[in-house]
């Protein structure tokens, strides 16, 4: 896996310096998709953003989200017409943007987008995630034809996890990688860390 084939999808607000997105960024060069407002999301622009990154890579790719960051993949997948160009992608922790505390901050996030994603995908889910409960996550997996990985009581899997390099995460996402020529995406199977 080439360090330019793997785009980083941070959530709102974006993902600090202790985050495992960052770390992993810092020391193996993924490459992070910028949004030109992460404070004040809107759901096209992210999707323009994303399209332009894919389209910019000279290989296809391996999408590495977070949070919002896998709204925006599930929402990228289901309008280009370019999905062809990605192998697989790492989503943890969806945002569940259609309850009650995110709706009204991430308005033109809803309905979530849930048809199968065209490309083989892991979602990771913390049991005890401020911003999506697990039944919830299980829904996500089920619908986008994802992998389904219970990361145990984790929060939200960001930098107050307390994960560091978060190296389960990227042995996923090498498994991601090494599976990823295979045309059809897996039957959503469940699994624990």
């Amino acid at each position: 896996m080439k360090s330019t084939d793997v785009l980083i999808l941070p959530g709102w607000q974006n993902s600090g310096p202790g985050h495992w997105q960052s770390l992993w960024e810092a020391a193996y060069g993924y490459v992070r998709v910028e949004q030109h407002d992460w404070m004040r999301p809107l759901r096209g622009d992210w999707m323009m953003r994303l399209e332009e990154a894919v389209l910019w890579c000279p290989e296809p790719v391996i999408l590495v989200a977070h949070s919002l960051g896998c709204i925006l993949a599930a929402a990228w997948a289901a309008h280009s017409c370019n999905t062809d160009l990605v192998r697989g992608a790492l989503l943890v922790a969806p945002a569940d943007v259609e309850c009650e505390a995110l709706r009204p901050m991430l308005a033109s996030w809803s309905p979530i987008l849930l048809p199968s994603l065209p490309f083989r995908s892991c979602l990771v889910a913390s049991r005890n995630d401020p911003y999506c409960v697990e039944q919830r996550a299980r829904q996500l997996a089920n619908a986008w034809g994802s992998r389904f990985i219970d990361c145990g009581e984790a929060g939200h899997i960001n930098a107050e996890s307390n994960l560091g390099m978060w190296g389960e995460g990227h042995k996923l996402l090498a498994d991601l990688d090494r599976l990823g020529t295979e045309i059809e995406a897996p039957s959503p199977v469940s699994g624990t860390l």
